[in-house]
């Protein structure tokens, strides 16, 4: 073995640790990751806080196993808006159309049942395709002629309004007719009782949806997808990734997704009222979206962190009404959840930046 030149002597007295150039983080850069990894985390933390002010105000009246339960009732419907919200919201894109989407498909099934005579599954698979149809027209819109999202929605949240008010003439159709030929359109309202509490099967639905959505966002080609045009979609074009008929899929899985909110809602209203297509579900959705944590820019979010933003706005809603306050403080609430939602995902954001 060859002696080491005089140059190579000096080497083995040198330094061996590696440089490095990364500053210790902060307590609060520390924070600042933990919350970039858990998206769902933030709106779990709000929630939390307002069950437990909210159940110190109000003690074992708030806590009852009824209440809280009723609060996921009178979610369910929204809640099954927000997913659908929030497939298009993760695509970097929004449906200002899925509130009277929604409307439209349980019209369909309503009328598919009452005035054309049809069979229960009939008449569902009718509003389910209605819903599925507007769904995919947004994604051709989007996907293909690349409109924007908020224009098209925009545009056809007014045509399919208009649509539903004219061919239903904008008659109600009762809960006693429609049950006189068959129960089965207010399945969803069925009530389960374990102890003080009464769970809906509207409730369980919602609760199976958000469950196979965050499989399908996790564990799935598709779900992934998703994030990915969502994120940077000229990056997904040159990953291989078909950018438009993901954005296809997505608008109309949303739309069906709206089909499934209109038979829960049959379940939880009873009759059916084409008037609610007045009723501004879309800003519901969108505001359970954005403070469940779901960034507008796309590409990031949790399902669970919707679920979570859903139920705020029920536990809210719920304790101002407990505490007798004004009802424009929900409303005021509301806004500055929104806003704040927003500041910190944009904080939130800067980590990936």
């Amino acid at each position: 073995m060859s002696q080491p030149q005089e140059f190579e002597k000096v080497l083995t007295a040198s330094a061996t640790t590696v440089a490095q150039f990364e500053e210790p983080r902060s307590g609060l850069k520390k924070l600042q990751h933990l919350l970039h990894g858990n998206p769902a985390m933030v709106p779990l933390i709000v929630l939390l806080a307002l069950i437990l002010f909210f159940g110190i105000a109000k003690g074992e009246r708030f806590f009852s196993a009824y209440t809280l339960t009723l609060i996921m009732q009178q979610v369910a419907v929204v809640g099954i808006l927000a997913a659908a919200q929030t497939l298009v919201v993760l695509t970097a894109g929004i449906d200002l159309a899925i509130g009277v989407i929604m409307v439209f498909a349980f019209v369909i099934m309503g009328n598919a049942v009452l005035a054309y005579g049809l069979p229960w599954p009939v008449a569902v698979l009718a509003g389910f395709g209605m819903a599925g149809f507007w769904g995919f027209v947004n994604g051709f819109l989007v996907s293909r002629l690349k409109l924007p999202p908020f224009i098209v929605t925009l545009g056809t949240w007014n045509i399919v309004m208009a649509i539903c008010l004219i061919y239903s003439a904008n008659e109600t159709m009762r809960e006693a007719d429609l049950t006189a030929i068959t129960g089965a359109l207010h399945i969803f309202g069925t009530p389960i009782k374990i102890g003080g509490a009464v769970i809906t099967l509207g409730v369980l639905a919602m609760i199976a949806l958000y469950v196979a959505l965050w499989y399908m966002l996790n564990y799935t080609a598709f779900g992934r997808h998703i994030y990915a045009v969502g994120d940077d979609p000229e990056a997904a074009d040159l990953a291989g990734i078909r950018t438009k008929n993901i954005l296809l899929k997505t608008y109309t899985l949303a739309g069906v997704v709206a089909g499934l909110a209109a038979w829960v809602s049959i379940g939880r209203n009873g009759s059916i009222s084409p008037s609610t297509v007045t009723t501004d579900y879309n800003l519901q959705a969108i505001t359970a979206t954005v403070i469940g944590g779901i960034s507008l820019f796309g590409g990031r979010g949790s399902i669970l962190g919707v679920l979570f933003g859903t139920l705020i706005v029920g536990v809210m809603s719920m304790g101002l009404n407990m505490l007798n306050a004004d009802p424009q403080w929900k409303v005021l609430l509301t806004g500055g959840l929104i806003i704040g939602a927003v500041a910190v995902d944009q904080w939130i954001r800067k980590v990936s930046g």
